[in-house]
Order: structure tokens, then C-alpha cells, then sequence
């Protein structure tokens, strides 16, 4: 991702006592993610419902793989938005290029124009999403100096906003596109983002010079050779997928195939890079390898985790009894589970860590307990089934315990690879580390679109029992593996 851009030095006071710009960021983030979270929790319902209904009328499978190498794509795609920020845009220009993407991504949803339209959206989110989401967490820690002891509680705000906006998408954009039509949904996610974007550019005056110019911007020289380099890329895509058209070979399961296997050869790749680089040195080398089990392990758990808005929210509309005490429930309200129970339990967890100080578990175990979580969750989901049998209606409960489950693992893991991540990453390939750790949630979703379109009402408990059982047998396994990988962090906690 991007590297630290230049303090702005902004004053002590503005946004609950932090820099004034933090605000505009703070509600850009906030709408950008209503409209994004607000698209998925709608998406996977658009493409399978039938044309009458307002749908595309795909094959649910089709659609299951989709959704998933869609998010997959989103998250490698913030790796290029990173270097495009680094090097050419800056990270104002990049967000702001970012949010025109993703809100005419929207728009192109907002008409009923076919799978067409499906496929524009979904390239314009990707591209849009990867330009704006890395580099405006990117522009919040270039509103605080190095020393300034706001910077972490800076991020925290800023983390709410995320959250809040998750909580509130499916609410809103969820009633609407299932209640009244899912074009209107749409249409929403396009507003919301169009809100964020009048935020950012009236806040930009507060931003100062955060953002303004690239890190690291191309010299000269370099912009030759890049772009010579990017063109001859292009003409080779270009070519291949010309003679894989004229062949009659190019098909969606093809492109979903192809990002599958980028979305594992990329952090393959990193890993590579990184061990053999003369940059890194043999304590760096050992941080690095030891990392590998972590990533395997985040690996695992986003793949659980993704399929929240995936395989559960197939449940929650096919498998679920939407009615609690005579109310009615529609199935994407489920997609703020996830969301809400991190805005209530993230608090907590932070206490309890701080709380148990030098006595708290090492990263890896907390990595193990993450994971097993993860696969608990799932494990509970056979449960149904086993009970009610694959066709009948069961209690939304069964759903809201899953979710529950999976997001305590998501307190153990995901702050704490973050932070791991940062502590382990090799000097010269800290900010590619954290690209790294974001790969995971791609490879995770690259996996998974492979093996959601076998998650049928037939086949739950062993698709549940074999996910959520592999999942568990990892965790222990890393259990064990725990006090190696600690030996082998040289003495990072």
C-alpha cells in the first residue's frame, strides 16, 4: 500500500480533538461504505432472482462464485492503487478518481440494462475501490506526526466510520432493493457515494498538503521505462484476449478461473521477493518465514469470514424462517451482524488485552484461537440440517450464532495480523507487507469462489462439516506450531 505521505502538522484541535480534516475523511469513509456494503448486501439476491422479480435471473452458482471473485478483485486491486498513488496521483487525486469510479459503478446498476451492466459495475467498483480505500486510511496517518500519541486513536475513529457505515448499508440499501426494487438499491449505493464525494472535495481546504503530491514520484527516467512497460503489458493482454475470444475459450468461469489463481500467486510471489532479497536480513528472513503460517492461517479464517455475505446470506434467503415474534425480517438485515457485533465487542477486546498486559497470549496463539472460531462457526451450521432436515425453514438464531462466532475470531485475528504485519515486515518491504496482508483476504476469496457453488440446501452439512472442520484441525495445528513461530519472530510478541 502507500507509504506514509508528509505530515501536514495539522492543529491540536478540530474533530473530537483531533486534526480538523479528520472529519471530512471520517464521513467520506463513512458513505463510501454505505454504498459499497449497501451494493453487496443486495448483489448476490440482483444476479439470481428472476427476471421477474427484478433480478438477472443467473444460475445461483454462477452467482456465488461472483460474488466472492468479486471481492477478491477489490482487494488486489488495492495494490495498484497504492502504486498509482506512490508514484503518479498522490493520494487526494487517487480518492477522488477512486469515488468517481466506484459512483458511476453504482449508476450503471441503477438501470435495468442486463449482465452487461453487472459486469461494467462490478470492473468500475474494483478499479474505483482499490484507488480510494488504501489511500485515504493512508491520508489519516498523514494528519498526525510520527510521535503525535493521537495517531492511534485517530484510527480508531476513523475504523468506526467503516463500521458504522456496514451497520447502516444493509438497513438501508436492503430495505429498499428488496422491498421496492433493487435498481432503487442501487440507486441509493449511487447517492451514497455521490454524498461522500461532496464531503471530500468541500473538506479538502482542511486537508492541507496531506496527499497532495506522490511519495515516491516517478523520475523522469523511471516514467519512460514504466510506461513502456505498462503499454507492452496491455498489448500482451489485449493480444490474449483476443485469440482466447476468436477461439470461442473466453468465458466467465474462465476469468473467475484466472483471478482464482492471481489471487494465490501474488502472495506466492511477495513471499518469494521477499526471502531471496539481498534487502532483507537473516533476522528480517526468519520474521518473514514465520509469517507464512500466520498468512496460511488469516488465509482460512477470511474464507470463512467473506462467505458471511456469500453462502450465509444464500441461507439467510433460502433456509432462513424471516419472522421473529410475528415481525418480518428480510435477509440482507443480516449483513449488519458482522459490523454491529464489532462496533459493541471491539471495545471490549482492546480492554481485555490491555488488561492481561504481558500475561495476554502470543500472536500465534491468538491466531489459533481466531481460526478455530472461524471453524466453529461453521461446525454450528450443521446443526440445522441434522436437526429440520435441507428443506425446512429454520430460526434465524442459527444464523446470528454463527455470525456472533466468527466475529470473536475476527477480534483475535484480524486487529492483531494487522499489527504483526507491521512489526514483522522486513525494513525495505514495509508498506508491500501490508499489501501482503491484505492478498490474504483476496487468496481467501479466490478459494472461495471455487468451492461456494457446492454449498446447496443438499449438501450442507458435509460442505459446513468439511470447511469448518478442515478450519479446526489447522487451528489446533498452528496451537502446536506456536512456540516455534514465536522462537522464529526474534523476539516480536
Amino acid at each position: 500500500m502507500s507509504a506514509t505521505v508528509e505530515s501536514a502538522k495539522p492543529p491540536q484541535k478540530g474533530f473530537f480533538g483531533h486534526p480538523a480534516a479528520l472529519g471530512p475523511l471520517f464521513f467520506t469513509e463513512f458513505w463510501e461504505r454505505v454504498s459499497y456494503y449497501g451494493m453487496r448486501a443486495i448483489l448476490l439476491f440482483f444476479m439470481y432472482s428472476k427476471l421477474s422479480d427484478g433480478g438477472l435471473g443467473l444460475d445461483p452458482t454462477l452467482a456465488k462464485s461472483l460474488m466472492s471473485i468479486y471481492g477478491a478483485s477489490v482487494f488486489m486491486s488495492g495494490v495498484l492503487g497504492g502504486w498509482l498513488a506512490d508514484r503518479i496521483l498522490g493520494s487526494r487525486r487517487a480518492v477522488l478518481y477512486g469515488g468517481v469510479l466506484i459512483m458511476c459503478g453504482h449508476i450503471a446498476l441503477s438501470f435495468p440494462s442486463g449482465v452487461g451492466a453487472l459486469y461494467v459495475s462490478m470492473l468500475l467498483i474494483t478499479v474505483g475501490t482499490g484507488l480510494l480505500k488504501p489511500n485515504i486510511s493512508n491520508m489519516v496517518g498523514g494528519l498526525y506526526d510520527e510521535k503525535d500519541r493521537r495517531r492511534d486513536a485517530g484510527f480508531s475513529i476513523f475504523y468506526m466510520s467503516t463500521n458504522l457505515g456496514a451497520v447502516v448499508a444493509p438497513l438501508l440499501v436492503g430495505t429498499l432493493g428488496q422491498k421496492i426494487s433493487y435498481h432503487l438499491g442501487f440507486s441509493v449505493a449511487a447517492i451514497g457515494m455521490f454524498l461522500a464525494l461532496v464531503i471530500y472535495i468541500f473538506g479538502r481546504k482542511r486537508l492541507a498538503a496531506v496527499g497532495d503530491a506522490p511519495s515516491n514520484p516517478l523520475s523522469p527516467e523511471e516514467r519512460g521505462k514504466v510506461f513502456g512497460r505498462i503499454a507492452i503489458g496491455a498489448v500482451i493482454v489485449a493480444a490474449a484476449f483476443v485469440i482466447i475470444a476468436v477461439a470461442g475459450l473466453f468465458t466467465v468461469t474462465l476469468v473467475i478461473n484466472v483471478i482464482s489463481a492471481l489471487g494465490l500467486i501474488l502472495p506466492a510471489l511477495y513471499f518469494y521477493t521477499m526471502i531471496r532479497s539481498k534487502q532483507v536480513s537473516s533476522v528480517e528472513r526468519s520474521r518473514v518465514i514465520a509469517y507464512i503460517p500466520l498468512f496460511i492461517a488469516s488465509l482460512f479464517f477470511w474464507m470463512i469470514e467473506e462467505q458471511g455475505s456469500v453462502v450465509l446470506a444464500d441461507y439467510a434467503d433460502n433456509r432462513t424462517d424471516l419472522h421473529v415474534a410475528g415481525l418480518p425480517l428480510l435477509a440482507s438485515w443480516f449483513q449488519t451482524l458482522n459490523p454491529g457485533f464489532i462496533v459493541v465487542f471491539a471495545p471490549l477486546f482492546a480492554l481485555l488485552w490491555t488488561k492481561l498486559g504481558s500475561r495476554q497470549p502470543s500472536t500465534p496463539v491468538k491466531f489459533s484461537l481466531g481460526l478455530g472460531l472461524a471453524g466453529l462457526s461453521y461446525l454450528l451450521m450443521i446443526l440445522p440440517a441434522a436437526l429440520y432436515g435441507p428443506d425446512a425453514k429454520v430460526s434465524p438464531f442459527w444464523l446470528v450464532g454463527s455470525f456472533f462466532i466468527v466475529i470473536l475470531g475476527e477480534l483475535c485475528l484480524s486487529p492483531v495480523g494487522l499489527s504483526a504485519t507491521t512489526r514483522l515486515a522486513p525494513k525495505a518491504f514495509g508498506a508491500q507487507m501490508l499489501s501482503l496482508w491484505f492478498l490474504s483476504d483476496a487468496a481467501a476469496q479466490g478459494i472461495s469462489a471455487q468451492i461456494v457453488p457446492f454449498a446447496t440446501p443438499q449438501t450442507e452439512i458435509p460442505y459446513f462439516g468439511i470447511v469448518g472442520g478442515v478450519t479446526v484441525v489447522l487451528a489446533v495445528g498452528l496451537l502446536f506450531l506456536a512456540p516455534s513461530i514465536s522462537r522464529k519472530m526474534q523476539g516480536v510478541d
